[in-house]
């Protein structure tokens, strides 16, 4: 999946090889609300709308795949008279909802437990509470990024996540979009949720130093309460680092770009070819000659035979800066 400030475009490789795509016009809520755009709300708002974006990727993405063209059983028939809703888009919210709970209680709930364990029964944490509470918070991410990175089906789902960083640089430098020159990119981007992930981390150890300790189910309705703040606060993160290459930016963002050699892997030429589609069709006016390969066409898609020779124009980076 791509977006670009005008377009979101979601581009699948079915179970018999074509590429197909769903691509929809895009209108942020910043950009209808002048408030909307203020820092640290403008990082609650993406959050937000990538959050409603990522159920609805996830749902269409299923789809597309070609599952839902086989003959309805008696549930999904159920579903659709009752609910209007399909096995896949119930599928998908009900892991959205599993996901976010088990978010709550494996980093912030759990971390707050143990901290306070050891405070109250191995030695007095003091001021140290919070730090001491972020460290764990951090091995039970590491450690959780670490064991499902070996699950097959994850594993294929961070080299598309490699095949899309490694287009996007591509795009960024000018370069023509093309399988041989996205291979040869770095996987690593300073703006990859992942990085936003750990800033997320870092922010919430320093908020939480202010935080009562005494209390756990306090702290974590607290932390759960000031998340929208957290969540604001590393957007202008990423968008600093984004923005400015120096000494200063490198360093803050190598722990997040350290993370990424667990969350992406190096694509194979189809991951890149699918990546290919997706950024063309999310950047349709600057390449009005792409055959964008819908998902009611006749005979399919070959992503080698419809993809233009005649890019080699500079790109403008500043529509890039929302695709990761």
């Amino acid at each position: 999946m791509m977006k670009s400030p005008k377009r979101v475009a979601t581009a699948v490789r079915r179970l018999d090889g074509d590429i197909v795509v769903r691509d929809n016009s895009f209108k942020s809520f910043k950009e209808k609300h002048k408030l909307l755009k203020l820092p640290i709300v403008r990082g609650i708002v993406n959050f937000a709308e990538m959050m409603a974006l990522s159920f609805s990727t996830l749902t269409s993405s299923a789809e597309m795949l070609g599952f839902e063209e086989e003959e309805p059983g008696k549930f999904e028939k159920f579903l659709k008279k009752h609910f209007g809703k399909s096995v896949v888009a119930v599928a998908s919210f009900t892991g959205v909802a599993l996901g976010i709970a088990l978010a709550v209680g494996l980093f912030i709930w759990l971390p707050a437990f143990l901290a306070g364990i050891i405070s109250r029964h191995l030695f007095s944490l003091g001021k140290l509470y919070s730090l001491a509470e972020g460290v764990i918070k951090m091995a039970v991410f590491l450690v959780y990024l670490l064991l499902v990175s070996l699950m097959p089906d994850i594993k294929r789902i961070f080299k598309y996540h490699g095949a899309e960083h490694k287009s996007i640089f591509c795009y960024e430098s000018g370069d023509e979009l093309t399988v041989e020159n996205i291979r040869g990119k770095s996987r690593f981007h300073p703006r990859c949720g992942t990085s936003f992930i750990f800033v997320i981390l870092i922010i919430s150890i320093l908020i939480g130093s202010v935080l009562p300790s005494g209390i756990v189910w306090l702290r974590v309705v607290l932390k759960i309460l000031l998340l929208p703040a957290v969540v604001g606060l590393g957007f202008e993160y990423i968008i600093y680092v984004g923005k400015h290459e120096n000494l200063f930016t490198r360093v803050i963002a190598s722990p997040g770009l350290w993370i990424q050699r667990i969350t992406t892997k190096e694509p194979d030429d189809s991951m890149i070819e699918v990546a290919i589609v997706s950024i063309k069709s999310a950047l349709s006016e600057e390449f009005p000659d792409f055959v964008i390969p819908r998902e009611n066409a006749a005979d399919g898609f070959s992503a080698d035979a419809d993809i233009p020779e005649d890019e080699n124009q500079k790109k403008d980076s500043i529509a890039a800066n929302e695709n990761s």
